[in-house]
């Protein structure tokens, strides 16, 4: 029997140059895609916070690990012994 890989897909610094105009890159500090509608509207693709089209955020394409949990991408270490 053939095993399904389950896929979280998560939208998160936002990229969009600002100063592409004048040669430049600064980009707004948005941390995060945030739907500024509801699933299938036009505004869900958009940011709540930058207002920007959800393609100029960074894709994370995470899959659930064996122990069907989904890896953590948080910066703390862990303490527990192996």
């Amino acid at each position: 029997m053939a095993k399904t890989t389950s896929v979280m897909i998560l939208y998160r610094d936002c990229r969009k140059n600002h100063a592409v105009n004048t040669g430049r890159y600064a980009v707004d500090g948005c941390r995060e895609f945030m739907p500024a509608g509801d699933a299938g509207s036009p505004g869900a693709l958009l940011c709540a916070a930058c207002d920007c089209h959800r393609n100029f955020h960074r894709k994370d394409v995470l899959l659930r690990g064996h122990d069907d949990t989904f890896p953590c991408d948080c910066s703390s270490v862990s303490t527990t012994p192996k």
